[in-house]
């Protein structure tokens, strides 16, 4: 992950100055499917093959990967997939796959104290240098597996189920942790991809809990420090009922 110094004029109060921050580099790649052009997405030049693997599951267009191949900004994946995918611009402004998300079926459960530890990981060094990423964290069976980070959001996610994919995860054994906003998208992502709980930082949106509840999914947000929500499904959380 690139981070380059740019020169800003900071004001604080009548107090002016200037300073050199780190900004984190944001570039474009772009994925294909099978050999077909599939979409461009903005992203880190770093993890490619599982940002590729991450979209193409979390997308709800394959549930494993054969293969993924990436030569400099071009991502090739090959998965069994169903069907010509049809995209729609997200709330990000980036695109995701038209259609409903997957019914997750795992009975996993998880503690308060499951729901801190994972989203006092999601902070990363990168994070703390340029303010500028979002970041995941995916945890199995209470053990943290990986973090990932990204200008997007949902980038940030596709790399963390992409990294699960590669190294033979079982995603219906984990919890994932975000930064960002939880609008249906993201949470199809999750969904598409097995995963039954989501706890983020930050807000849903009405159709995120909707997409959530339908999905059977539990949505977690607002966790900070002691303090979260839990929008759908609370019963794996049974401790707080």
């Amino acid at each position: 992950m690139e981070i380059v110094r740019h020169t800003g004029i900071q004001v604080l109060g009548d107090d002016v100055r200037k300073v050199h921050d780190n900004i984190i580099v944001e570039d474009r790649v772009r994925l294909f499917l099978n050999g077909k052009y599939l979409t461009t997405l903005v992203a880190c030049l770093d993890r490619l093959d599982e940002l590729g693997a991450g979209f193409i599951i979390c997308e709800g267009l394959a549930d494993e990967i054969d293969s993924v191949e990436v030569s400099g900004r071009d991502i090739y994946v090959t998965a069994p997939a169903a069907g010509d995918a049809h995209l729609e611009v997200e709330s990000s402004g980036g695109y995701r796959v038209l259609g409903e998300p997957k019914v997750v079926s795992s009975s996993i459960t998880v503690t308060p104290d499951d729901i801190r530890t994972v989203t006092a990981a999601i902070e990363s060094d990168t994070w703390r240098k340029t303010g500028g990423v979002h970041c995941s964290v995916l945890f199995c069976d209470g053990e943290f597996i990986t973090r990932a980070c990204d200008v997007g959001r949902h980038n940030a996610v596709d790399k963390a189920v992409g990294y699960a994919a590669l190294h033979g995860i079982d995603r219906s054994r984990c919890v994932l942790g975000c930064t960002g906003r939880q609008p249906a998208g993201m949470v199809a992502k999750a969904a598409n991809a097995g995963i039954s709980i989501i706890a983020s930082h930050a807000a849903s949106t009405d159709r995120g809990i909707i997409t959530a509840e339908r999905a059977g999914l539990t949505l977690i947000c607002f966790s900070r420090g002691d303090r979260f929500t839990i929008y759908t499904h609370p019963e794996r959380v049974p401790e707080v009922l």
